[in-house]
């Protein structure tokens, strides 16, 4: 199948984080897979409405809409991690609303991209809870996804993912080779064949030494954690001041990603 139009709606992840182009904006897997299969549609668009920090109600109320307005041919839907952190995590209306939403996207004839997500607790605080939550909305975009007819990528089963060189520096965000290997597994799921090298498995740095981990986990937490408890406290987000990077659809081809 030949797609001409591709919509990207979410948070952080799907924003591209942490995948910089050269002058410090960011690429991430949408960018990838839409420099693919612009190979295939010459006159091929793409928009990424996605913002970092960007919880399940405001992406739905803001992006959903202008997403079904463009009418494009495959849109990808990622949220609910960002909620899945938050004390007022409400598992029963997400998962409703998901499934909603997923509903209204598939009704347009769109082909719908959604994912499980990776395990990311290894490495943090909170894993007794952040844990079940993430289990419980990957088992709800499973369900959903086969009620609906739409693509599912999992990559929770992907345990290439628990290898830290595929995540960033804030242990939360994936790095470039994270991002690739997410792109593989998307266009995997489209049918489409990807640059081998994204999905060969990096090699995995030696553990480091307990005294030498716990630094490094100190400094994470004064780089990264409290920066983030801050702005929990002060009701903010990190992409308070931020805006879709492609808020419309415009032709994008491999040198866009490059």
């Amino acid at each position: 199948m030949q797609w001409r139009s591709f919509v990207a709606v979410g948070d952080s992840f799907t924003e591209g984080m942490d995948d910089p182009y050269p002058d410090g904006t960011y690429r991430g897997w949408a960018d990838l897979v839409a420099s693919r299969l612009a190979v295939d549609a010459p006159e091929f668009r793409y928009a990424n409405l996605a913002i970092r920090g960007r919880l399940f109600p405001n992406v739905v109320a803001e992006q959903v809409p202008a997403a079904l307005a463009m009418k494009p041919d495959l849109i990808s839907f990622a949220a609910g991690g960002n909620d899945v952190l938050r004390r007022s995590f409400d598992p029963d209306v997400l998962v409703a609303r998901f499934d909603a939403v997923i509903g209204e996207l598939r009704s347009t004839g769109a082909d719908v991209v959604v994912f499980r997500f990776a395990d990311v607790t290894a490495r943090l605080p909170g894993q007794k809870i952040i844990g079940p939550r993430t289990a419980l909305l990957n088992r709800a975009v499973g369900e959903t996804a086969e009620r609906h007819g739409a693509r599912l990528v999992d990559l929770f089963v992907d345990h290439e993912f628990h290898n830290p060189v595929m995540w960033g520096p804030d242990r939360l965000h994936l790095s470039a080779l994270g991002h690739r290997r997410v792109a593989g597994h998307v266009l995997a799921a489209l049918g489409v064949q990807s640059d081998p090298e994204w999905m060969v498995p990096p090699e995995r740095l030696p553990s480091a030494r307990w005294l030498a981990a716990r630094a490094a986990d100190a400094a994470w937490a004064g780089r990264h954690l409290a920066p983030w408890v801050k702005r929990r406290i002060t009701g903010r987000s990190s992409g308070d001041l931020i805006t879709a990077k492609r808020p419309d659809l415009t032709p994008f081809g491999l040198s866009n990603a490059e």
